[in-house]
Parts: C-alpha cells; structure tokens; sequence
C-alpha cells in the first residue's frame, strides 16, 4: 500500500508535467533557465559581472620608533622620532579579507648608555637605522566581519587588522665617545652594520588600523605597525656574533643591554587609499549579506497593491482576459476555468443555447436529437 502511493505521488506530478507542452525545459549552453537548477536571472562570472571595486594603491606616512631593543628610541627623558613611508597595492579577495603588497621605507633614531665606568667615559650612545622592507600583509575587516545582521544602515567607519612577512634590508650607524667615535689617535671609527634584502633577513609585522570612507574614490586610514625584525643587529647595538654576547671579550657590549635578541620598531602612520575601477562601491564596503538582509527587508516592508485582471474581462464572464481563451463568449453563457463557454454533451451547441444540453443533437434542431 505504502510502496504505492509512494509511486503515485511521483508518478503524478510527472505526467502533469509531461503533458503541458507549455513547461517544456530548453536547455541552454549560456544560462540556467526557470526550470533548471539556478535561477534564469543569472549573469556569467567574470570581471563584467562584478558589481564592487576590489583593488586599490594606499600611501602614507608617520613617525617610526625603535622599541623593545638596546638603544631605544622612546626614553623618560626624551623622545627621537623618525619617520616610516609606506605604499601598498591592495586586492579584497572577500568581503572581510584583502592582501597587500607594501613597500615601507623608514628611520630611527635611538639612545643608550652603557652600565657602570664604560658608561661614564662613552657617554650616551647614539644609533641611526634607515630600513627597506618588503612585505605581503593580510589584512582583516573585522568591522565586516562582526557586522550585526539586524544592522541595516551604511557605514563609514571600519576597523582592519593585518599580519604579515617579508624580507628587511637595513643600514645603522652607532656613535659613542670612546670605542664608535672619529679619531685617528687611537684609530677609531663609528660601527657602521649593513643587512642587504635577502634570504636571510626575514621579518614580520602585525597593527592594526581605522579606516573612513571619504567617497567612492578614496578612504583614509590611520594606522600602527610593530615590526619584529628577528635580528639584535637593527638598532645598530653591534655586531651579533656569540662573541659579542661574551663579557670576557674585549669591545663595548651595547647588545647586552637588553636580553631579547630581536630589536624591534613600531610605526604610525596616516595614508590614503585609491579604490580602483568603475563600480560605485568597493568590495571593502561592501557586504554581500547586509545586502541579502536589506534587501529581503525592502520586500516585507514595501506595500504592493495587488492587481485583479489587469487587461479586464471584455466579455463579461469571469475570467479575467489575461488567461481567458474565449475573449467573446456570449453573455449569460457558463464558462469553464479558461472562459469557453460549457457544452455538456459536446455536440457543438453551448449549454446557453441547448434546448437538451444533457443529449447531443445538431446545431439545426437547437442541441436535440432528431426524432
């Protein structure tokens, strides 16, 4: 019994389906149509189909400080600024997620003094590091990220965050009073290091960033950048062999002065972006859910007046002249579901006009049989 109904449940739609011509599926090699998976309104998935910009050229520029290493560049007493450059081609692979390749050139200047009578008799230590890097960041939108769905309304503002790796090439200069200082009674020179960009000097860098959206061409941003070079040569301390972290050996020790052999920089800069490309809005800005939402919140919300017989009913029968297939049919006539006039015994005389409209008869003697 179960096995079936089972078949004539499927069986059934089937048939129907089957005997309309009208629903016929016709395939097509460009688009889904109604009937097939997908819907007909559908546009091939290429760069003419999109609807975001999602490429972009950012430049900026700040202060840059040496932190976290043996000469320092923030002090109590006293603060040496440098400057950090930056420009960066940026493609948005989603809504929430972009990469960029930066290109950063910066300098710092930073200050220490060694412990005890070496420190008395070099003085305060001054260091130079002018920096090239070249890294690929990821880059976060959180403010995409963590939308709230029920969040309707444009927005300006958007907090980003990045992480990335690249490779660091860096020139430093270390000047004392006594060891790294100009004299040729001792003979005696600055200590000069230089880190030329290659395998070996790897780096990475992580900040955060706020992001205003000026306009369809331009967003500005503020952002931070901590850079961890990996290598306790960047703040121009010293050289950093193991025997430069040997007390017994002779030589000014200024890469002991902090225990961590990774001197590191941190940088703030303002920068503009240039969104690229022709469409009103950027992929960046753009989020493909908050458009679902609004979307779906403009049709519960909109009031449609709905439209009974839009071409009217010339013949007066009920069925409205959108679907009627008797546009004539004469009046007072009983119609079906299409608007054709009934003729119950289909001898070609319309029940309206049947005197025997259960016997069919010629049209001559009025729908009855010849007796």
């Amino acid at each position: 019994m179960k096995l079936g109904l089972l078949l004539l449940a499927t069986s059934l739609p089937i048939a129907a389906f089957a005997q309309n011509s009208g629903t016929t599926v016709n395939s097509s090699t460009e688009y889904p149509n109604t009937f097939s998976s997908g819907s007909a309104n559908v546009k091939p998935f290429d760069n003419k189909s999109r609807r975001f910009r999602d490429w972009s050229i950012s430049v900026g520029g700040g202060p840059a400080f040496m932190v976290h290493s043996d000469l320092k560049s923030i002090r109590k007493d006293k603060t040496n600024w440098g400057y950090n450059a930056y420009i960066s081609v940026d493609k948005q692979i989603t809504h929430a997620f972009g990469l960029s390749l930066m290109y950063m050139r910066g300098e710092t200047k930073q200050t220490a003094q060694l412990p005890g009578a070496a420190g008395v008799k070099s003085g305060i230590a001054t260091a130079t590091t002018q920096f090239d890097n070249i890294s690929l960041l990821g880059d976060i939108n959180f403010s995409n990220l963590f939308r709230r769905v029920d969040n309707h309304s444009p927005y300006r503002w958007a907090f980003h965050g990045y992480m990335g790796i690249g490779l660091q090439g860096f020139r430093t200069s270390l000047h004392d009073n006594d060891e790294f200082r100009w004299s040729n009674t001792p003979r005696r020179t600055p200590l000069f290091i230089k880190q030329d960009i290659d395998i070996n000097s790897i780096f990475y860098q992580g900040g955060v960033g706020i992001k205003y959206n000026v306009s369809k061409l331009i967003d500005v941003e503020a952002r931070t950048m901590y850079i961890i070079s990996g290598d306790d040569e960047f703040d121009g301390g010293g050289w950093a062999d193991p025997n430069d972290y040997d007390p017994s050996t002779p030589g000014s020790k200024y890469n002991m002065l902090n225990s961590r052999r990774s001197d590191n920089a941190w940088t703030v800069s303002l920068g503009v972006s240039f969104k690229l490309g022709k469409h009103e809005s950027h992929l960046a800005w753009h989020d493909p859910l908050q458009e679902a939402y609004y979307r779906t919140s403009v049709l519960e919300n909109a009031s449609t007046d709905l439209v009974v017989c839009e071409k009217g009913d010339a013949d007066n029968d009920g069925v409205c002249d959108d679907w009627d297939r008797q546009l004539d049919t004469p009046a007072g006539a009983r119609v079906d579901g299409a608007g054709v006039a009934l003729d119950m015994d289909l001898d070609g005389v319309i029940d309206l006009y049947d005197k025997c409209v259960t016997v069919p008869g010629p049209v001559e003697n009025n729908g009855c049989p010849v007796k």
